[in-house]
């Protein structure tokens, strides 16, 4: 069994009016530059000093295009600098006070600045805003209704310790809520490239409605996690290739057997964008447990080896379809898939929608395939 997260203890209504704080956007006239000085967050009281002063800052697509210009204009340099070295070190220093690097660098390093994946993770140049401030990461949502198929009543694992011989009272309907949220801990730990940040998820399943069994919660699982993110600025099949990380997972659901579940993986993060879109891939690697410890030693069989996420924005409303599989054939071959929608209700306040289907909607749930539809209203959105 695995300790909780220390967030467990803190109320739900307290920890939303902190993502609301922290997280909400402001869009303040053009000249009230007065309604920006209380915005406690950096990243979103500078937005709201660039919007309220009409600051305009090159377009993702700009910034690429400066890149691109800096990179041909490199490769031109270097080339035409080992043109001169044959002919003097009197040419080669002729030469290298033409061409200086430093603006050149600066364009490279600001690629996509402004871009889908760009704004989250803070990866060109101008957009870092230093250490230990907290970020978006994953949705922030409660959903009031939360449906499920098929009741996971007697859960069950290989692992004899870990298989439930009572049935459990589960209603269908219950609340789901998750919070989530990064910090960047190092920056720039190669040059201008390559900052550490850690992230933390917990989302709660409570059976609010089952009042028969004391609306107990049916299952939390917490994920706290190291990525090191490097900043990248290729093409692909149109797509721009922005980011690139790897890092440590742990998840975990903090229960005593026989309900305890609990895995570790190796992640590697490939993240594109490009106008509305963004992709992230995450294939990940299962840190092995001896057999007679391991919660749930066919995991990777059910919740996957990997994962990817598409997300589309139309204006206000964001679109994100999730799936992953195990990668394996036959009676190994299972997988998921997830789709939300958030979507404007009113100023700040937000809907979302949930439709899941497939193995490993919870930690509890990795073997145990169901549909579960929710809905509700959400904070922040994943991008």
């Amino acid at each position: 069994m695995t300790t909780p997260f220390l967030l467990t203890g803190l109320p739900l209504s307290g920890l939303l009016l902190f993502g609301a704080d922290a997280l909400a956007q402001t869009a303040p006239a053009v000249g009230d530059v007065n309604a920006c000085t209380a915005i406690e967050n950096d990243a979103t009281r500078l937005a709201c000093y660039d919007a309220a002063t009409g600051r305009k800052t090159l377009s993702p697509a700009q910034a690429d295009a400066a890149a691109e210009a800096a990179r041909q204009q490199r490769e031109a340099a270097s080339d035409a600098e080992r043109t001169a070295l044959s002919r003097g070190e009197r040419a080669k220093r002729a030469f290298s006070d033409v061409y200086t690097s430093e603006p050149e660098e600066n364009a490279l390093a600001n690629a996509g600045k402004g871009s889908l994946l760009d704004s989250r993770w803070e990866l060109a140049k101008d957009s870092k805003l230093g250490t230990f401030n907290f970020r978006a990461y994953k949705p922030v949502y409660l959903l009031p209704v939360f449906w499920s198929s098929n009741q996971n009543e007697m859960p069950h694992s290989p692992n004899p310790l870990n298989t439930v011989t009572t049935p459990q009272n589960l209603d269908a309907y219950e609340t789901k809520f998750q919070l989530s949220f990064k910090t960047k801990a190092l920056e720039n730990l190669f040059g201008d490239n390559g900052d550490l940040w850690m992230g933390y998820t917990q989302s709660s399943r409570w059976q609010v409605y089952n009042a028969d069994a004391s609306r107990p919660f049916r299952e939390t699982n917490y994920e706290p996690e190291v990525l090191l993110v490097f900043r990248n600025n290729y093409s692909f099949g149109g797509w721009k290739g922005r980011m690139s990380a790897i890092g440590l997972n742990h998840q975990s659901n903090g229960r005593a057997d026989p309900l305890s579940r609990s895995w570790n993986r190796i992640m590697f993060n490939f993240g594109f964008d490009r106008d509305n879109w963004a992709i992230m891939a995450r294939p990940w690697i299962r840190v092995s447990e001896e057999r007679k410890d391991d919660d749930n030693p066919d995991i990777s069989d059910y919740m996957g080896r990997g994962d990817v996420t598409i997300v589309h924005t139309i204006g206000q409303h964001q679109l994100s379809l999730m799936g992953r599989h195990s990668f394996r054939g036959g009676d190994r071959s299972h997988g998921a898939l997830q789709f939300d929608w958030g979507f404007p209700i009113h100023n700040q306040l937000r809907g979302h929608l949930q439709i899941f289907d497939g193995y490993g909607e919870s930690l509890i749930d990795y073997n145990h395939r169901a549909t579960y539809i929710g809905l509700g209203v959400s904070l922040m959105e994943w991008y």
